[in-house]
């Protein structure tokens, strides 16, 4: 029932606009003419302007709904064109109807003598006359061209608020796709602290804790505090560090004078594939060395990790992580991100360049 409402208001509000616009019409061509020229007065001037307004009635919702539709969106422009030619000579046709045989009859006797000269000429001289059907093509087509343009705006409109709708609903679904995975790496360290029944459980749960926090309820707008990021970073870093010990050596620095916006999540997502992948799986000490800096309003990410000289795993995973990534450097950085990424034997290199926001 209120979807039928909202419906029919919508409608009614359309229908209005477009009621609102021919009467704009109407008036232009009634106050932009000389009064002087009609001797039956503002009657006769309308009527002269209703001649005019209903062939360009009929051509502009022609046009909107059945030529546009059927031929220009379908990328049939010859048959456009042709259709609006044969439209344009049909609505001339009708409008020598409407003069000779309504209008003409009525208010002949106000015609001057060049007017009933041309009063003279039959049905079929008027409308072999090249010029004339040229000039009233011309007033035919001028709301029709209005209309489209205004119809034109208002679907790239509807599409950009579309396309924005489908790039927020993407990157939701690009971050759900990344944060279980996050999680399970997390809470695996937190297992296997408990295991052990550490003393550093309490830290590892607090530390978890803030990063829950800042994930669910303080990264879900596009971009967020570059400085939020970091301390995201250092949280997850502390949390490996417990998990691997010795078995890996971490390099941490920054170098940011000021607190910059960047896309939430991105920068972790590579930091969790290095130890995922270059350290999970090395028996002996791996290393990550990791560098943030701000240059001339751009954010350069450097990471670089060990690999280890027997990996058990498959490519497979890594790729499907590795185009999440680009697919959300594209939505959110398009044009504006450089991605280097360095794969030899023994080394895992990435370097992201992102302008600062």
């Amino acid at each position: 029932m209120i979807i039928f409402k909202n419906k029919y208001l919508f409608s009614s509000t359309v229908f209005f606009k477009h009621i609102l616009f021919w009467l704009c019409v109407l008036f232009y061509f009634m106050f932009s003419s000389n009064i002087t020229n009609f001797g039956g007065g503002y009657i006769q001037l309308f009527h002269s302007t209703l001649k005019i307004l209903i062939p360009q009635i009929i051509t502009a919702y022609t046009c909107l709904f059945v030529l546009v539709p059927r031929f220009l969106n379908t990328k049939k422009t010859t048959l456009f064109i042709i259709w609006v030619v044969l439209l344009l000579i049909f609505m001339y046709g009708f409008y020598l109807f409407l003069h000779m045989f309504l209008y003409e009859p009525k208010y002949i006797q106000f015609y001057n003598e060049i007017a009933k000269k041309y009063a003279e000429e039959t049905y079929f001289e008027r409308l072999l006359s090249f010029s004339a059907f040229l000039s009233k093509s011309i007033k035919f087509l001028t709301p029709a061209t209005l209309l489209l343009m205004a119809s034109f705006y208002k679907n790239q409109q509807k599409l950009l608020i579309l396309n924005e709708q489908k790039k927020t609903a993407e990157l939701t679904a690009l971050k759900h796709q990344l944060n279980p995975h996050f999680l399970f790496n997390t809470l695996n360290n937190l297992y296997t602290l408990a295991l052990k029944k550490s003393d550093q459980t309490p830290e590892v749960i607090e530390r978890l804790s803030d990063i829950l926090d800042y994930m669910l309820y303080r990264c879900n707008d596009t971009f967020v505090s570059l400085q939020k990021e970091i301390e995201l970073i250092e949280n997850y870093l502390s949390l490996e560090k417990v998990r691997y010990g010795k078995r890996v050596q971490i390099s941490f620095e920054r170098n940011i004078q000021q607190d910059v916006k960047i896309a939430p999540l991105l920068l972790l997502t590579f930091i969790e594939n290095s130890f995922k992948h270059g350290v999970s799986q090395e028996l002996n000490e791996a290393f990550i060395t990791i560098n943030i800096s701000l240059k001339n309003n751009q954010i350069i990410f450097n990471i670089k990790n060990s690999k280890p000289t027997v990996s058990l795993e498959k490519n497979t995973e890594h790729c499907i992580g590795l185009k999440n990534i680009k697919k959300q450097l594209e939505l959110i950085y398009p044009d504006n991100f450089d991605l280097d990424i360095e794969n030899t034997t023994k080394f895992y290199t990435v370097t992201l360049k992102l302008l600062a926001k």
